[in-house]
């Protein structure tokens, strides 16, 4: 299969009907479970999508290991390729390469606004035509509503989208499923998605959409064999 015809077919397009569009530039979701659930791998998968369809992808991470974010991106791009019997690989793996930097930071050690900064640099004199920002590994209840609005803030001055994981524990009972981590700064947050285990499988539930009521099931879930997002 050629990648546009691959990209087509990629059950992500049910997301972006779904949101109308996708998420869209100038805007931040989010994709919240308990830990261990396979958040980053949902993240990945989004992130090596973008990248698929010749966009540019910086990947912020907070955890203090990166070289299991690069496995992510190897494992996930093997599945995608493979299952598709996807034609050139190699070569579209390495022009993927090109598109997608890591960077890593310590929350404890650095503010968001240095965050951003450091990658306004890297877009400015490395990455120019970054489409998207994809963060893993940020503690939602170490930040505060203004932090998220200096990222949504930053999304519009830069004309990107911004994709984090949140995780949270025990279970969300609030009647709006948005889970507690994320209450303060909901405003802010045009998509949340909420990963959750139900019995054989990982569902993926849209539980805000821009300001649009949700009205359907994403009939989306993990795969429980290769981690990719696919349809029910």
């Amino acid at each position: 299969m050629v990648k546009a015809e691959l990209t087509k077919k990629s059950p992500l397009r049910i997301l972006e009907k779904a949101t109308n569009g996708g998420l869209g530039k100038g805007n931040v979701a989010v994709i919240a479970s308990r830990r261990g659930i396979g958040k980053t791998a949902c993240l990945v998968h989004i992130a090596t999508d973008k990248l698929m369809r010749d966009k540019h992808v910086i990947h912020v991470s907070f955890s203090t290991r990166t070289d299991h974010i690069l496995d992510w991106y190897e494992d996930i791009f093997k599945e995608i390729s493979q299952k598709r019997d996807l034609e050139n690989a190699m070569e579209i793996h390495d022009e993927l390469v090109k598109n997608r930097v890591i960077m890593n930071f310590n929350q404890d050690g650095v503010t968001m606004n240095q965050v951003l900064n450091s990658v306004k640099a890297m877009i400015e004199n490395g990455q120019i035509g970054t489409d998207a920002i994809v963060v893993d590994g940020y503690d939602f209840t170490k930040g505060t509503s203004e932090t998220i609005s200096e990222v949504k803030k930053f999304a519009k001055d830069l004309d990107l989208e911004i994709w984090f994981t949140d995780s949270y524990e025990g279970e969300v009972i609030s009647e709006d499923a948005i889970p507690q981590n994320l209450k303060c700064c909901k405003d802010d947050l045009s998509v949340i998605m909420v990963l959750k285990n139900e019995g054989d499988v990982m569902s993926l539930n849209l539980v805000k959409d821009h300001g649009n009521p949700v009205k359907e099931d994403l009939s989306l879930v993990l795969d429980s064999k290769t981690l990719l997002i696919a349809r029910k």
